[in-house]
C-alpha cells in the first residue's frame, strides 16, 4: 500500500506560486528604508539590489518602467526608502521585495508626510473638482502672496508687464522657508482674502522639499481651500508638486506660467483661444487627480499582473546571462576559426578583382553625390519659391503702405461707418503694434466711390452706374 497515496504533493513551482501569492496578498504596499548593497544592473535595465540594517537583509528588484522615474543614483552604502510590493521570486524561492519608488531616507520621511496628508485631504473632499473656481479671463487687480526679494516676484511681474501692462498687482509679502514662513503665509492669505481682488497668486521659486515644506503644511492647505477668492498656486519649479497645488483653484508649474496663465494675452485674436485651452487644462487635470486617487485606492485591493510579467522579466535576465556565456564562447571559437581561414586566404589575395570594385565603388560614389546634389538644389529651388509665394500672401505688406485694421472692444472688425458711434473705443493694428483709441467723429462719404480710388477708376464706375439705370 502507498503512504503517500492520501497525502497533497506539491511540485516546487506549486509550493513557490502559492506562496508568493499568500505573501503578496498579506503584505500588498510597504514602505521600507535600509542601507544599499550588492547594486546590479544589467542591460535589461532592471535594478537588482539588496536592502539591509544591523540586523537582517533582504533582496529587491526594480524594473526598468519605474526605476526611470527615480532622480537620484544607487550606490552601494546610501540609506534609502523604497515602496513596493513584497513578493517572491518563483525561480529560487527567493523572498524579496518589487520596488516601484525609490528615495533618499531623510526625504523619505516627509514625502511620507506629504502622501499621508494628500490622501486625508482628499477623502475630506478638498481636491474635488465641483470646489475649483474659474479665473476670471480678464482680471483687474491681482493680490500675489510671495517673498518679495524672491525671483519668482521678478518673472511674475516681468509676464505681466509684458501681457497685461493695465493690470493693477498687490503684493503681499511673507516669508516662503523657515521656521516663522507658516505664519506668515497664514496671515498674508488672510489679508489677501478681505481685498478686492479677482484673484490670488500664491509663488515662490524652486527648491528641495524641504525649502517647500511650508506649501505642504496642513494649516496652510486649509487656508487655502477655505479662501474666497479663487487662488492659483505656482510653487517650485515644473516636477515641484505642493499640497497647495491640489487644493488650488488652479496649479501652475512655474511662477511665469502661472502669470500667463492669469492674463489674457495681448493679441485679441488669441484670447478666445487661449481661455479655452485654460479652461480644459483646468478639467483635465482635476479629472486626471480625481482618477489617479481612485486608481491608487482600487490598486490596493487589485493583484496586478504585472507580477507575473516582472517573474517573467527576472527569468528573462537569468536566460539573457546563460546566453551572453555562450554566445562569448561561440565568438571564441568563430575567432579561432575566422584565424586559421584569414592565414590560407593570404596567399590566396584577390588583388586584381578588388582593384576593379574600388573603381567601380569610386564611380558609384561620384554618381551618389552629383544625384544628391541635384536633389539638393531642386529642393532649395523649391524652398526658394514656396518662401516667396508666402511673403506676398502675408498683410505684413499691406499694413506696411499705411493701411490698418480696425477693431471694437469685443475684437470685430470695422468695416463701415454704421458699425463705429462716438464715443466707442477702438484698436487699430499697424505693422509693428496696436493703438487704442476712442472714436470723436463719425462722417459717412455720400458718394458710392471711395476717395482712394483714382480719377480713372471712378470715372468707369460711374458709367458703370449709369448702364445699371438705363436697365
Amino acid at each position: 500500500m502507498d503512504i503517500n497515496q492520501n497525502r497533497p504533493v506539491l511540485t516546487v513551482s506549486a509550493l513557490n506560486k502559492q506562496a508568493r501569492l499568500t505573501i503578496e496578498e498579506r503584505f500588498q504596499m510597504v514602505w521600507v528604508t535600509g542601507e544599499l548593497s550588492n547594486f546590479a544592473r544589467p542591460r535589461s535595465g532592471h535594478w537588482y539590489f539588496t536592502l539591509k540594517d544591523s540586523g537582517a537583509q533582504v533582496r529587491c528588484a526594480m524594473f526598468a518602467n519605474s526605476n526611470r522615474r527615480v532622480q537620484m543614483q544607487p550606490t552601494d552604502g546610501q540609506q534609502v526608502l523604497i515602496r513596493g510590493r513584497v513578493s517572491l521570486y518563483e525561480g529560487r524561492g527567493d523572498f524579496q521585495i518589487i520596488a516601484d519608488q525609490m528615495e533618499p531616507a531623510g526625504e523619505g520621511v516627509l514625502r511620507q508626510a506629504f502622501d499621508a496628508l494628500k490622501v486625508k485631504l482628499a477623502d475630506e473632499g478638498l481636491f474635488a473638482r465641483e470646489r475649483k473656481r474659474p479665473i476670471p479671463e480678464i482680471p483687474k487687480h491681482i493680490a500675489v502672496v510671495t517673498s518679495p526679494t524672491g525671483a519668482a516676484l521678478q518673472d511674475v511681474l516681468a509676464v505681466w508687464q509684458r501681457r497685461f501692462p493695465t493690470l493693477q498687482v498687490t503684493v503681499i509679502p511673507t516669508a516662503v522657508q523657515g521656521p516663522e514662513a507658516e505664519a506668515q503665509v497664514l496671515r498674508a492669505l488672510n489679508a489677501a482674502s478681505k481685498l478686492t481682488v479677482d484673484a490670488i497668486l500664491l509663488t515662490r521659486g524652486g527648491g528641495s522639499l524641504e525649502d517647500l515644506w511650508t506649501f505642504n503644511l496642513e494649516s496652510v492647505a486649509r487656508a487655502v481651500a477655505a479662501s474666497q477668492t479663487p487662488i492659483v498656486s505656482a510653487i517650485g519649479h515644473e516636477i515641484d508638486i505642493a499640497i497647495t497645488d491640489f487644493v488650488a483653484d488652479l496649479r501652475a508649474p512655474t511662477p511665469s506660467v502661472a502669470a500667463e496663465l492669469m492674463v489674457p494675452d495681448g493679441q485679441e485674436m488669441l484670447q478666445n483661444i487661449d481661455g479655452e485651452f485654460r479652461h480644459l487644462s483646468v478639467l483635465m487635470e482635476g479629472q486626471l487627480r480625481e482618477r489617479q486617487l481612485q486608481l491608487d485606492k482600487l490598486n490596493l485591493r487589485l493583484v496586478s499582473p504585472e507580477s507575473y510579467l516582472q517573474q517573467a522579466w527576472m527569468r528573462l535576465d537569468d536566460l539573457s546571462n546563460r546566453i551572453a556565456r555562450s554566445a562569448e564562447q561561440t565568438l571564441a571559437a568563430t575567432a579561432n576559426r575566422y584565424g586559421n581561414l584569414h592565414k590560407r586566404l593570404i596567399n590566396q589575395s584577390p588583388s586584381f578583382a578588388l582593384t576593379r570594385a574600388k573603381e567601380k565603388l569610386n564611380r558609384l560614389e561620384a554618381s551618389l553625390e552629383d544625384g544628391m546634389n541635384r536633389h539638393l538644389q531642386s529642393q532649395n529651388r523649391s524652398i526658394a519659391m514656396l518662401a516667396r509665394m508666402l511673403d506676398g500672401m502675408s498683410p505684413l505688406h499691406t499694413l506696411g503702405r499705411g493701411y490698418a485694421f480696425l477693431r471694437d472692444d469685443s475684437g470685430t472688425l470695422i468695416t463701415h461707418t454704421k458699425h463705429a458711434a462716438v464715443g466707442d473705443a477702438m484698436t487699430a493694428q499697424l505693422q509693428d503694434g496696436t493703438i487704442s483709441a476712442t472714436i470723436t467723429e463719425v462722417t459717412k462719404n455720400d458718394s458710392p466711390f471711395s476717395p482712394l480710388e483714382s480719377p480713372e477708376r471712378r470715372e468707369a464706375r460711374k458709367e458703370e452706374r449709369k448702364e445699371e439705370k438705363d436697365v
